[in-house]
């Protein structure tokens, strides 16, 4: 039985359905949340810090894929994505946005519960999510409000530039390369487009107060790409 500090959120529209889940996990001994939407996923989310998401794909306004997104803007907490189809094409899109795994609808209570003790096991000690404040020097990135900060003043980042500077500091202490960047930031289309990169990278530098020359936040690595001190 998992340790009943465990805990799952379960995000679903169904009503029926949030309350069966609800009940499988319960009895396997798992803590259990519930939202019935994509904002009510994030606050409560942001609020309880769960150790694993399911996250139903088809829902109104905010669906799965947009919910999973953001999570992963600030968080690897592991996602199940729930889909009521069996399609590859769209398992395999909830997987690139950065699911871990997935289950069809519909399903038992036992392949339920075994693919969360999988996912569980796969992600070992990292059963918590990650801080959702980085700071380094005077640069403080609230993950949650998706603010940033440079010596106590606000930046007024664009989406892009957010997502930038969010993924090069989720991976502090690594050099990621442009591919990477474009892929995640633009997608997998916009690789090989390394203008447009360096155009965003320089205006966000100019943004944090970065010298392009002797830069303190994102460095350079020639010939490879960019990387960010991790903080002590």
């Amino acid at each position: 039985m998992p340790s009943k500090k465990t805990l799952v959120l379960v995000v679903d529209d169904d009503v029926r359905m949030l309350r069966m889940m609800k009940r499988i996990l319960e009895l396997e001994g798992f803590q259990v949340l519930i939202a019935n939407n994509g904002d009510s996923a994030l606050k409560t989310f942001d609020k309880e810090t769960p150790d694993l998401v399911l996250l139903d794909i088809m829902m109104p306004d905010m669906n799965g894929y947009a919910v999973c997104q953001r999570i992963r803007e600030f968080s690897q907490v592991p996602v199940i994505m729930v889909t009521a189809r069996g399609d590859d094409k769209e398992k395999v899109e909830g997987l690139d946005i950065g699911a871990d795994d997935y289950v069809t609808k519909p399903f038992s209570a036992s392949e339920l519960a075994a693919r969360v003790r999988a996912v569980l096991r796969r992600i070992g000690s990292r059963d918590r999510p990650q801080e959702a404040v980085f700071r380094y020097q005077d640069l403080i990135i609230d993950f949650t409000s998706r603010r940033v900060m440079v010596n106590n003043e606000e930046l007024k980042l664009t989406s892009t530039e957010y997502k930038l500077l969010s993924y090069i500091s989720l991976n502090a202490g690594r050099v990621v390369t442009p591919d990477q960047l474009l892929n995640k930031v633009w997608g997998e289309e916009y690789i090989g487009a390394p203008h447009l990169l360096q155009v965003n990278i320089a205006r966000l530098r100019k943004k944090l107060g970065d010298n392009a020359k002797r830069p303190t936040y994102i460095l350079t690595r020639p010939g490879i790409g960019y990387i960010m001190s991790k903080p002590s």
